[in-house]
């Protein structure tokens, strides 16, 4: 048979449509050509394929070869087409059967020696598998198709609860599968046991504020922003900060992997350890959010499920900053370009730090700041009023003193912060669904029941203090958080009081 067809898949932001990879053999001079859209590392797939069908000791036919990857209007990039199109052309010219093609999906990079090497998204592109399973088994369309990938791509494949996954190490290795000789052993469901070694709370010497602002955060999901002289622990509670956090479901795990998949830098070790992203202030925006030609993920969306700290804040561009406005609202980042579009969830934390001044030691008890005014709010102006509505949570870090740096006492450790931080977040669950922090309008005011005394308390908040809509509805969420924190069913006016006091924009 001169015409064989198989199935592959490519990324698209975080779906991976199915492709169809068509090979057909004709006569004529010999040529080898694939259509599709294909960028440069598909086209290059033609040396790669003639190499290694040759190494392997198979026949590379002498005939007009044409390649068709279908969509013809779906971008195809990396090496990843190798495996199907080598198989492809061994099917068409008969030096394997055709039948067990269809059974299938294949993805892969060919070495010169036939070996296949890693790709990325592998994991994107089995759930995507899975979906469309689940999709078309309504209409009666097809059975679930195994899925052939590289020996090193195949274990975090196979964390796809049901996924039919065979990995090999060589293009003969899958050619005396699909012939019948020597059958490929299908991978069993990948487990993998994490340990909790994020650092500990208890390293953090005093700053009982700012830890409770974090376990307010933690317990609702809520951004935070820290201010404070060099050296009082910032970057420390940041760093702890995920440790206290709750424990991952297994569909954010696996939304969380498949992110990290798609830039090939997944790491079996990090299953179910919530991500902890710290980007230099010298990234871009594209960096931030995502982009290039073929759009990728950026820190933002790295950070799903997990947390994403901007140290020095006013050092980042503010352009940059700026872009951080819609993903902390929607969870969600879309990224356009002319011929494209992909859209990468975001559903991060932000932790971010900065300094009070220039010089980082306004207001530090040894008295060493002599930044002006001036400085301080051209310092300051950097973060734009907007931006900080945004972020929930806006504490200080203070210097400490001699006494309490010398102190021997013992803070309180994770463990004991994270039970009560999953205890609220199971009470959260429980009433609403998903944590306070994405409530919507409607949604605060049938979950936000406040009693009169803290409805009276409010009023005022927002008469002396001008407060925004947005800072409204945020005061209302982070003092149902502190609810959740206790016994109350209502918010108290302690609660509304507490939120309040984290509304500080002299930062």
């Amino acid at each position: 048979m001169s015409l064989a067809v198989l199935h592959s898949r490519a990324l698209s932001g975080m779906d991976a449509p199915e492709v169809v990879v068509e090979v057909h053999l004709a006569n004529g001079l010999p040529s080898f050509t694939i259509v599709g859209l294909p960028e440069a590392e598909v086209k290059e797939s033609k040396d790669r394929v003639r190499a290694a069908l040759q190494t392997a000791q198979f026949e590379f036919p002498a005939r007009r070869i044409t390649v068709n990857l279908a969509p013809a209007d779906l971008p195809k990039e990396s090496g990843r087409y190798d495996l199907p199109i080598a198989l492809g052309i061994l099917a068409a010219s008969g030096q394997i059967p055709t039948v067990p093609l269809a059974q299938y999906e294949f993805a892969g990079e060919l070495a010169l020696t036939g070996e296949l090497r890693p790709i990325r998204g592998a994991l994107a592109m089995t759930s995507s598998i899975m979906r469309d399973t689940v999709t078309k088994a309504n209409q009666d369309v097809r059975q679930k198709r195994a899925f052939i990938l590289p020996q090193t791509s195949a274990a975090e494949a196979a964390l796809v609860r049901d996924a039919v996954i065979y990995p090999a190490n060589t293009l003969l290795e899958v050619c005396a599968h699909l012939s019948g000789h020597t059958f490929l052993t299908q991978l069993a469901p990948t487990e993998v046991v994490t340990e909790n070694t994020y650092p500990d709370f208890s390293e953090v010497k005093a700053q009982s504020m700012p830890k409770r602002a974090l376990e307010i955060a933690a317990a609702g999901g809520h951004s935070v922003i820290m201010s404070g002289p060099p050296g009082t622990g910032k970057s420390m509670l940041a760093s702890r900060f995920v440790g206290i956090l709750p424990a991952m479901t297994d569909s954010e795990a696996l939304e969380s992997a498949a992110i990290q998949s798609l830039n090939g830098n997944y790491k079996l070790e990090n299953w179910k350890r919530r991500p902890y992203r710290a980007p230099h202030h010298t990234a871009s925006a594209v960096a931030l959010v995502g982009g290039g030609g073929i759009p990728r993920p950026g820190e933002i969306s790295l950070a799903h499920h997990g947390v994403l700290f901007l140290d020095e804040l006013p050092e980042f561009d503010r352009k940059v900053l700026e872009v951080l406005r819609e993903p902390l609202e929607s969870g969600r980042i879309t990224i356009s370009r002319a011929a494209r579009q992909a859209d990468f969830p975001a559903n991060f934390q932000l932790i971010a730090a900065m300094n009070p001044c220039p010089c980082g030691y306004l207001g530090h008890h040894n008295n060493k700041c002599r930044c002006t005014p001036d400085q301080v709010s051209r310092y300051r102006a950097k973060i734009s009023g907007p931006l900080l509505d945004r972020i929930d949570l806006h504490i200080e870090v203070p210097a400490l003193t001699e006494e309490e740096l010398m102190s021997a006492n013992v803070s309180e450790h994770s463990q004991s912060i994270r039970a009560r931080v999953e205890n609220a977040r199971a009470k959260q669950l429980t009433r609403q669904g998903k944590s306070n922090h994405l409530l919507g309008t409607k949604e605060i005011e049938v979950y936000c029941q406040i009693t009169e005394a803290g409805l009276t308390l409010l009023k005022m908040a927002i008469a002396r203090l001008n407060l925004s809509a947005r800072a409204y509805h945020r005061i209302l969420k982070v003092a149902r958080t502190i609810c959740d924190l206790t016994d109350d069913t209502n918010i108290q006016p302690a609660h509304i009081a507490e939120a309040i006091q984290y509304r500080r924009h002299d930062i």
